[in-house]
């Protein structure tokens, strides 16, 4: 019994992404009380049951004066005994069984939270728009402005104007820049190495990290749609503890409506229903109130293995933005986007290994859950 809460707390210590540290301890508190006042009743009742078996047993050996309707009535209570204590067996796991289903829900709760906040955080990242103003010298007033003066230059004959198509084309537009540039005769020697002394920081840093800066912006819409299926995963799940319990609806409609409690009450009817039967329909139900759970693991390592993921695609993202080796003396000429894209990258990192940390389970806390290991067994 102690080796399942002692997981369960882990589990639930470790989801700290856009939930408040108290309403954590009190899910990690409220589960052991309620485990331990399961293990606190079931012991003092079965401690009394087998005081009174003692007894039974200790009359029927010792008192061979018994008389036969004396040895059938000490017989038929030690019968009743004997399925008291089935029944206290059954009930104590049951009520195991059942809070291992809610903080289960509880955990699918906390992990959509997480979710949904993965969601928001890629949504607010570097759109293809974003990057492209930091990737492309078409996109920097300077090289605007030696684009437009080579253009209205009088000795037109000696420059080559691009098709609007072409003229975005970053490597494109740099070679006809510099190919007009230095053809023009109508700027001197020292004039077109001003121009160009005005736009080298510009021309070094997209021709070098342009293929770089894109590779971070399809790495990031991958993460997105990886993120998406995550989401969609979880909802499946939700779907999968709520079934069983004749509750139907989404896990979008249930967290937006507020509508727990009614899942809640769905699950209290469903363990009285069980409480209720005996033999093969009861551990019928019980398996159906233990295969989410087994699914709830499933899905953590599927968790983890992005959230893990995840930070290693900013670690490298990180990585590609500092190796740009003349950024101290252009940093003047480089956009604000790109120190913010810095910026956001390194809060990332943060983000993946504090907000959305992944979920911290073993083989035997595995089976733990799993197979709700517990004293009862």
């Amino acid at each position: 019994m102690f080796r399942l809460v002692f997981y369960i707390s882990l589990v639930l210590y470790s989801l700290t992404a856009k939930a408040n540290e108290d309403e954590i301890n009190l899910l990690v508190f409220s589960m052991q009380n309620e485990i331990e006042q399961v293990q606190n009743e079931y012991f003092k009742e079965v401690g009394l049951i087998h005081i009174e078996l003692k007894k039974i047993r200790k009359n029927l050996n010792n008192n061979s004066n018994l008389s036969s309707e004396e040895k059938l009535d000490y017989f038929i209570e030690k019968d009743n005994l004997e399925n008291r204590l089935l029944k206290l067996k059954n009930k104590a796991e049951t009520d195991v069984f059942k809070i291992r289903y809610l903080k289960g829900i509880q955990i699918v709760k906390l992990l959509y939270e997480k979710v949904l906040s993965l969601d928001h955080h890629f949504s607010a990242v570097q759109t293809i728009s974003e990057i492209n103003r930091i990737s492309n010298p078409n996109e920097y007033p300077e090289f605007k402005n030696i684009k437009q003066k080579l253009n209205s230059s009088q000795n037109k004959k000696d420059g080559y104007n691009l098709t609007d198509l072409l003229g975005t084309n970053a490597v494109v537009s740099v070679t006809n820049t510099f190919l007009n540039l230095f053809n023009n005769t109508s700027l001197s020697k020292k004039e077109k190495e001003e121009e160009l002394k005005q736009i080298e920081c510009i021309i070094d840093f997209t021709l070098r990290k342009t293929n770089d800066l894109n590779l971070i912006y399809y790495e990031t819409e991958y993460l997105k749609t990886s993120n998406e299926n995550i989401k969609k995963d979880i909802e499946g799940l939700f779907k999968n503890f709520a079934t069983p319990l004749s509750y139907h609806t989404t896990l979008p409609e249930c967290r937006n409506n507020d509508d727990w409690a009614t899942l809640y009450n769905s699950l209290n009817n469903y363990v009285e229903k069980m409480n209720s039967l005996e033999g093969v329909e009861r551990y019928k139900m019980r398996v159906e109130l233990g295969f989410p759970v087994d699914q709830l693991i499933k899905f953590i390592y599927k968790y983890n293995d992005f959230i893990e993921n995840g930070e290693s695609f900013y670690q490298k993202f990180a990585t590609i933005l500092r190796s740009y080796e003349n950024e101290e003396q252009c940093q003047s000429k480089l956009k604000i986007e790109y120190t913010k894209l810095k910026n956001d990258i390194d809060a990332s990192i943060d983000k993946f290994r504090i907000a959305y940390k992944p979920v911290e389970i073993n083989g035997s806390k595995l089976k733990e859950i799993i197979y709700g290991l517990n004293e009862f067994d």
